[in-house]
Parts: C-alpha cells; sequence; structure tokens
C-alpha cells in the first residue's frame, strides 16, 4: 500500500474550515437566538429568507426544514399529486424523487446530456405524456440544466418548472440566477452544500407571490392564524438557530463560490495531460463547483489509489435511481449516458479553503497513478 502523502490528508470536503474563518459571527449568532429564546421560525428565519431571496434574484423564499422538504412543498403549491407524472433525471440524489413520490406522483427518468450530466431537453420531450404535470431538472454539481429548450417544451405543453437547486447556490443560466427561472425552486442547506447549515435545512424560491404563499402554508400545518388551519399540512420549518448560522455564512457565499471557481480552472488547467475528462461550463452558464467531477478510465482503481495517499474522492452518484431497489417497480431504462456516467464519475476534493498545494497534491496523484 502506498504511504499516505506529506501534508497530511485532503478530505473530499471541509465544513469546519467555513466555521473557523466565521467562528466569531456564528457564535455571535447563535448566542443571539438563545439569548431571544425565540427558536421556530421568527425575525431571524424572516431575515435570512429576505437576504437569500435576494442573492438569488427572486423577491421571496420560504425557509423550511430540508431540501427534500423545499421540492416537497413545491411541488405540492404547484398542483402536482396522485395520477400525475413528473419528468427528471436519474442521476441525481434519490431526493428528487422521493419529493415527486411523497406527492402521491410518480417520477418518470429521463437520460442526461454528457458533458453537463443534467436533463436532455430532447429526453424530455419524448417522456412527456398527457399525465406529466411538470419538469424537475436539476442543477447538477453547481452547473445549470438547459433551461431555454426546457421552458419552451414546459410552456409548449403547460406544465410547471420546478428547479432542483439543492447544489447550486449562486449558479446562473444566462444571467439569470438559478432559484428564480422556473415556476418555483428549491434549495438544500446541507452542511457540505456550497451554503451549509448547521443542520438539516432548505428554502424554497420563486417569483410567484401565490405558489410561494401556499409554500408558507403547508410548512406550517396548512395554517392561517395559529388555531387555523387551510388544508392539512406539514412540520416543515426552518429553525431560527439555522437561520442565523445561514445568515451569516450567506456574506461569503459570493467569495466561496469565486474561490470553488479558481479551484476548479486550476485543477482542468494541470489536468489537461492526464486522460481524464474534466468539467466544462457550457456557454452561457455560470458553475459554481458544488463539485469537482471527472471522467476517469479505470476510476474505481483511481478512487482507492487516491485514498491510499489520504486523499477523500468520492462517486455522486454510482447507483442510478432507475436501478435502485426503492424504484425498480417504474420498470425504467435503459439510459445510457446516466449508466455510463455512472461507471466513469470521479469527484475530487473541493471547497472554498483548498490551497493551491492541496490542489496540486490531488493533480499529482491522479497523474502518478495513470503513469504507472
Amino acid at each position: 500500500m502506498t504511504a499516505p502523502a506529506l501534508g497530511g490528508t485532503i478530505p473530499l470536503v471541509d465544513v469546519r474550515a467555513q466555521y473557523q474563518e466565521l467562528r466569531a459571527e456564528i457564535d455571535a449568532a447563535v448566542q443571539r437566538v438563545i439569548d431571544s429564546g425565540q427558536f421556530i421560525l421568527g425575525p431571524e428565519v424572516a431575515a435570512f429568507e429576505a437576504a437569500f431571496g435576494e442573492f438569488v434574484g427572486a423577491p421571496r423564499a420560504v425557509g423550511v426544514a430540508s431540501g427534500t422538504a423545499a421540492l416537497h412543498l413545491a411541488l405540492l403549491a404547484c398542483g402536482v399529486g396522485p395520477g400525475d407524472e413528473v419528468i427528471t433525471t436519474p442521476h441525481t440524489f434519490i431526493a428528487t424523487a422521493e419529493a415527486i413520490s411523497h406527492t402521491g406522483a410518480t417520477p418518470v427518468f429521463a437520460d442526461i446530456d454528457p458533458v453537463t450530466y443534467t436533463l436532455d431537453p430532447e429526453r424530455v420531450e419524448s417522456a412527456v405524456t398527457p399525465r406529466t404535470k411538470a419538469i424537475v431538472p436539476v442543477h447538477l454539481y453547481g452547473h445549470p440544466a438547459d433551461m431555454a429548450p426546457l421552458g419552451e417544451i414546459a410552456e409548449r405543453h403547460g406544465l410547471r418548472i420546478v428547479e432542483d437547486a439543492a447544489q447550486a447556490h449562486g449558479a446562473a443560466y444566462r444571467g439569470v440566477p438559478c432559484g428564480s427561472i422556473g415556476a418555483l425552486a428549491a434549495f438544500s442547506f446541507y452542511p457540505g452544500k456550497n451554503l451549509g447549515a448547521f443542520g438539516d435545512a432548505g428554502a424554497v424560491t420563486g417569483t410567484n407571490d401565490e405558489l410561494l404563499a401556499r409554500v408558507r402554508k403547508l410548512r406550517d400545518h396548512g395554517r392561517v392564524t395559529k388555531y387555523e388551519h387551510d388544508e392539512v399540512g406539514f412540520g416543515e420549518r426552518l429553525d431560527s438557530l439555522q437561520a442565523a448560522i445561514l445568515a451569516t455564512k450567506l456574506t461569503r457565499l459570493a467569495a466561496w463560490n469565486d474561490a470553488r471557481r479558481c479551484i476548479a480552472d486550476r485543477y482542468s488547467e494541470m489536468l489537461s495531460g492526464a486522460p481524464v475528462e474534466v468539467p466544462v461550463e457550457r456557454p452561457g452558464a455560470t458553475h459554481v463547483y458544488h463539485l469537482y467531477v471527472i471522467r476517469a478510465p479505470r476510476r474505481d482503481e483511481l478512487l482507492t489509489a487516491l485514498g491510499q495517499r489520504g486523499i477523500g474522492a468520492g462517486i455522486h452518484y454510482p447507483v442510478p435511481l432507475h436501478r435502485q431497489p426503492a424504484y425498480r417497480e417504474l420498470e425504467a431504462g435503459p439510459f445510457p449516458e446516466t449508466e455510463r456516467a455512472s461507471d466513469e464519475i470521479l469527484s475530487l476534493p473541493m471547497y472554498p479553503h483548498m490551497t493551491n498545494d492541496q490542489v496540486d497534491r490531488v493533480v499529482e496523484a491522479v497523474q502518478d497513478f495513470y503513469r504507472t
């Protein structure tokens, strides 16, 4: 076994570095909430909702308990329910499809673009049926889906688009921020995201006040006033501690995204001679590199070799959704581009506090593997 490289291990993601940068501000924000005694909704949540809505170019945001809750409630607000079909990608985390299933609708998968790994609009068009109610494009790894042709399909067939923006905080499509393109958008603030909480948290954004009002009601037990409930809702509220932490970290998000883009540029330049395919930023897209994903020959061997040198790497995602036991009954597929990607992709370490030396060590390990 090869000994780990000098200089310590390099994790796939380092969430502790963000806290170290903002320790004083985050500790003060947490103490402020504790002193207030208001832990559910309240002014901290309202302040974060306003700030995050402004960040993504949407006048409104609704804080919720998780990214999965955000997508679930957004779909419900758009009228998705039993008997409907919702088209999405099989190359994503299972929460995308779970949210569809939780509404009573059926996920319908369409294959991906082999370059960006996002939904292929041509495949989406062929998947539309009379039962189709919505499309859920995933802005995967921080790269926006191809929203213009997807929007044309939605308009032609009278469908809603709900963006899965869980990995796209700050990404943009043709100058328009992800989160303000579709009818609604769902964000996750899972700790490893570009904007991460200290636990689970999420938000729904959009420009349609009526739809957002429904999300706001659904997240809080269908409540209109304290003891008046218009409909059966859910306990999916964002708590004040997470909102205060997120608002503090939001002040650094643009700079952290810039750092991710610089790290990605360094990776891509230095890996140009290696037999791997580096990520591509499509014209008109602003990629925020939640993950830096390469295609790699002998991927599993490379993953092992990197681990032996103390370098964290991962696979997002090794088992496509149409092959998951949970969705076996759909009998969907094949999806050749999704299946090829799941066999070849590898996520290299990526977080805004990576140093040039750490990037260089990762590149050297990749190059050494293919030389030997």
